[in-house]
């Protein structure tokens, strides 16, 4: 990694480090405030907003729990400080999601490059207006030098800030650069094939949809999916009460016969009594 070109990190402060602080760097623990890694403290925030708008955050937030319910045991995460250069604490970057395959599925509070032993395997940015440039040039450029495999762009207003349609823009390594993922088209759909997580992506309104590609299937999002529980579960409710309401008009109708019949051996009793004819 200390080889490679990348773009002059801007400067941020570093939290002081308290006795709590102190005490993690002798333990080398990972806390909700950062990690002590060879002397040095990574803070776990940068103290910037996860997303500028309602939009951007919905589609950084289910794009992460579509992928976290595909790859249970990958790391998939959102808004994670992903540190590059060794020692150099405001050499980072924070993607809008990102997935790494092989290196386990337990909390972090960032992602150190050179202590996980490779980059990420993918990475999304979810354009907005404030932060869409930096995408296309300087984050772009951090991942490239970085050698993630594939990074993606995607602009829920439609692509017009990434110069118009379609929303969605994939760039996949070959020989070290970056270059653009082609679509293609099925049906009436626009599908991107990304070879790192075997999953074919398409923009559907202002969220991300992703699509088995073996299968073809179209993974839910789990909105989604909690919907059609909801429906299974009242559709049970309603077999059980129908299931019930019959058991009860049967069990009404078998005491009303019984009730019949006791009637009419009343009756005959009644006759035979008055004809003087024994029981």
């Amino acid at each position: 990694m200390a080889a490679q070109s990348f773009p002059a990190p801007r400067a941020a402060p570093v939290p002081l480090a308290g006795r709590a602080a102190v005490r993690d760097r002798v333990n080398g623990a990972d806390t909700l405030a950062g990690r002590w890694l060879g002397g040095v403290f990574y803070p776990a925030s940068d103290g910037q907003p996860m997303a500028d708008n309602s939009s951007q955050a919905e589609a950084m937030v289910t794009a992460t729990r579509d992928l976290q319910t595909r790859f249970r045991t990958a790391f998939v995460t959102t808004d994670i400080l992903v540190y590059y250069r060794p020692g150099v604490v405001e050499a980072r970057v924070a993607p809008d999601v990102l997935v790494a395959f092989g290196v386990g599925g337990h909390h972090r509070s960032s992602y150190i490059v050179w202590d996980e032993g490779k980059p990420p395997d993918w990475v999304l940015e979810v354009a907005s207006p404030s932060t869409v440039e930096k995408d296309l040039d300087e984050k772009r450029a951090i991942y490239e030098a970085l050698q993630v495999p594939e990074y993606w762009l995607f602009d829920p207003r439609g692509g017009t800030l990434l110069g118009g349609p379609p929303p969605l823009q994939g760039l996949r390594l070959r020989h070290g650069k970056y270059e653009p993922i082609e679509p293609r088209l099925e049906g009436n759909l626009w599908l991107f094939r990304s070879e790192s997580l075997r999953l074919d992506i398409r923009g559907e309104g202002k969220l991300l949809r992703f699509r088995d590609a073996a299968s073809g299937e179209d993974l839910r999002h789990q909105e989604e999916e909690a919907a059609e529980r909801l429906e299974e579960a009242a559709a049970r409710r309603a077999a059980e009460q129908r299931a019930e309401h019959a058991e009860q008009r049967a069990e009404r109708a078998a005491a009303e016969r019984q009730a019949a019949q006791r009637r009419m051996a009343a009756l005959e009793a009644r006759v035979r009594e008055l004809e003087g004819r024994p029981p």
